[in-house]
């Protein structure tokens, strides 16, 4: 198993701030568990569906991460303005 570097976090789930993906690689986990977790990030309901057991170890971890990073892009989206009707 090879650790994550910063070029397979952008390609996973794009430019994110220094410190998640400081935490992020701090996890020591996989490309491989990073795409398990962004999967259950994107939709859960089809993996407990498939009898796939919740995330644990590594993958939890990164779920946690990516769970609160999404949560800040959300919070950060409510405050901007939309377009202007004239």
């Amino acid at each position: 198993m090879t650790r994550l570097t910063r070029e397979d976090i952008v390609r996973a789930i794009g430019l994110i701030d220094d410190v998640t993906t400081a935490e992020i690689i701090g996890t020591d986990a996989s490309a491989e568990e990073l795409a398990e977790a962004k999967a259950w990030i994107i939709n859960d309901e089809p993996l407990m569906n498939a009898g796939k057991p919740l995330p644990s170890g590594r993958v939890g971890e990164l779920v946690e991460i990516l769970s609160e990073l999404d949560s800040r892009e959300d919070d950060e989206d409510d405050g901007k303005a939309g377009p202007i009707a004239s």
